[in-house]
């Protein structure tokens, strides 16, 4: 099984990031908080697409479902 296959641990990057208090944070550190999020949103999504365009350009070259 490949790595990229296996379940993803509890307690990613991203789980403790929802669960974090925001309240020690001043509203510049916030607004610094929103822009590194939404540019790692952006990086995510960008990702998701490369991904997506190589699986159709597999699909149409060895065939989707293999038959």
């Amino acid at each position: 099984m490949d790595e990229d296959d296996r379940p993803r641990p509890r307690g990613d990057a991203a789980s403790r990031l929802v669960a974090e208090d925001l309240a020690p944070y001043s509203q510049d550190e916030l607004t610094e908080r929103i822009a590194l999020l939404e540019a790692e949103i952006a990086r995510v999504a960008a990702h998701r697409e490369r991904a997506a365009s190589h699986r159709t350009a597999a699909d149409a070259l060895f065939g989707k479902g293999g038959s």
